[in-house]
């Protein structure tokens, strides 16, 4: 039997030694994208990963406004979210077709890109105000538009087939850090980004054992924070926390932002700037502006709230971590007010040098996501970590397992053919 052509070409890929995946990753900071070119062997526990090239392109601040007045918000015209998504893919494409311009590498000697695209709004069954009712993420960035301005078979949407099995849908990096990172010694990955995730993978790689989750605000509402009180900062956040050593955290107010629900949910929970955006600083600039804090003193509250609120889930939820290994990427890395406050709050864990797994802590989901990519189509896919289930240390539920007791297994990403 002669195969489809399509289908004749998925399987040439497959046979190919190694093949060449371009991760994408705009995350809610919207500061840009994030492109790393990877090369990948094998698959499953035997993949291998050499990242080829990496940089992020700036977004302009043209087009971080048009983005800025859609993602996360309560209302936004029909029309304008509508118009973003073939926008969104054609100005991806174009920094995609310039960057592998600027590498020296030709459109057709890329095999596959992941796309993750730009999450608008992200309402998992934890969300506060639409519970299991409206379990719905939405992310832009056509597909099929970035296959067809690039010529590379596309893998975008990642999000929504985790929701689709009951999970979360984000944070999605466990799947591919489960598979990459597992070691001799446990193993605690915390990302420190607009919103806070971590991922703790057990001594010898046993899925189940496996634990993650978002724990709520990194970086967001500090740089909200900086942008709002101090608008011409020249960078826009509180680089290595200066803003907030010339205030005093308040100890009171802390624990009236600690009183937000989302802290008390078990773990998997994902949440973003719906919750913990706008609404939430307006609600503790009142607070702070009524026991008389200054701007600085609130800054210095809302970084010890990202420690504090990091350190009480994974106390929660990881009852041991001795002996484990604690790598922490993302920008809130470079802050010493939190890297410092988190070392000293987990004295039986190793802090181990950002890098120290093989890839820069500014590539991680870029390269996470290009392998999501490569594993959903030339792999056998991943464990499910979806749902209330034995891998999260709760009951076995939605896409967990098989009525057999076997591992169910899933993909990533909807495939878009530049042709």
């Amino acid at each position: 039997m002669t195969l489809p052509p399509r289908i004749a070409r998925l399987v040439r890929l497959a046979e190919l030694p190694e093949r060449r995946v371009l991760g994408m990753m705009s995350g809610t900071s919207l500061d840009g994208l994030d492109l790393a070119l990877c090369r990948i062997r094998g698959a499953g526990g035997e993949s291998r990963i050499e990242i080829e090239h990496f940089r992020t392109h700036p977004y302009s601040p043209g087009e971080r406004e048009r983005l800025a007045r859609v993602v996360s918000r309560r209302e936004a015209t029909l029309e304008e979210l509508t118009a973003l998504h073939p926008w969104l893919a054609a100005l991806h494409a174009r920094i995609v077709l310039d960057t592998l311009a600027q590498w020296g590498i030709a459109a057709g000697g890329v095999h596959l890109l992941a796309s993750h695209g730009q999450t608008v709004f992200h309402a998992p069954g934890s969300w506060e105000e639409g519970g299991a009712a409206r379990h719905a993420t939405l992310q832009l960035g056509d597909g099929d538009h970035l296959a067809l301005r690039t010529g590379i078979l596309t893998l975008s949407d990642f999000r929504q087939k985790e929701i689709a099995a009951g999970g979360q849908g984000a944070p999605l990096a466990p799947y591919a850090e489960a598979l990459a990172f597992a070691g001799k010694r446990p193993r605690l990955l915390l990302n420190l980004g607009g919103i806070a995730n971590f991922t703790f993978l057990p001594a010898g790689g046993a899925v189940s054992g496996v634990r993650y989750g978002d724990t709520g605000p990194a970086n967001a509402l500090i740089d909200r924070a900086v942008r709002r009180f101090f608008p011409e900062h020249p960078d826009g956040f509180d680089r290595d926390g200066k803003l907030a050593a010339q205030g005093a955290p308040h100890e009171e107010l802390l624990r009236e932002l600690l009183e937000e629900p989302f802290f008390q949910l078990p773990c998997p929970k994902s949440t973003g700037p719906e919750t913990f955006g706008d609404a939430y600083l307006e609600d503790a600039i009142q607070r702070a502006e009524a026991l008389g804090l200054s701007p600085y003193d609130l800054i210095a509250t809302l970084t010890l709230l990202t420690v504090n609120s990091i350190t009480a889930t994974l106390r929660r939820e990881l009852p041991s971590l001795e002996g484990a290994e604690f790598h922490v990427n993302g920008g809130g890395l470079h802050n010493p007010r939190i890297a410092d406050g988190l070392r000293a709050a987990f004295p039986e864990m190793t802090w181990m040098e950002p890098g120290a797994l093989g890839i820069p802590p500014d590539a991680r989901e870029a390269v996470l996501f290009a392998l999501l990519a490569h594993e959903s189509l030339f792999g056998e896919g991943f464990a499910a970590l979806t749902g209330n289930q034995a891998v999260a240390g709760n009951q076995v539920g939605a896409g967990s397992r098989e009525k057999d007791g076997t591992v169910h297994r899933i993909g990533f990403g909807k495939l878009s053919w530049p042709d």
